[in-house]
């Protein structure tokens, strides 16, 4: 029993460590990565649907949860202004079954 449960924790415990935890930082110089919101998810790299509880977000499939102390964070993102400086675009989706990558090339961004 005390096996069952400890390959229980261990398997909760990593999962948390890989959800898709991000933080959004004010100055670039900051970031992991810089992101521009389109406003059609035609021209989206990655749709995104915002989680409202760290359990149910993804591991690098569009479903984020923002983080609110940046040491908690796996990636720090920056929001630009412009689509010429961004490294990754995404639409943000209402329904979380949309949510995923439709240019695969730009996943590492994100691992």
């Amino acid at each position: 029993m005390k096996k069952l449960l400890f390959l229980a924790t261990i398997l909760l415990v990593s999962n948390f460590m890989h959800a898709q935890k991000v933080f959004s930082v004010n100055n670039e110089a900051f970031a992991d990565v810089k992101v521009y919101v389109v406003n059609n998810e035609a021209f989206a790299d990655l749709l995104v649907y915002k989680v409202e509880n760290e359990a149910f977000a993804g591991n690098n499939n569009g479903k984020w949860y923002f983080v609110s102390n940046e040491a908690f964070t796996k990636k720090k993102i920056y929001f630009v202004e412009n689509e010429a400086f961004a490294d990754l675009k995404i639409y943000f989706v209402a329904n979380e079954a949309f949510a995923g990558w439709k240019n695969r090339s730009k996943m590492h961004l994100m691992q």
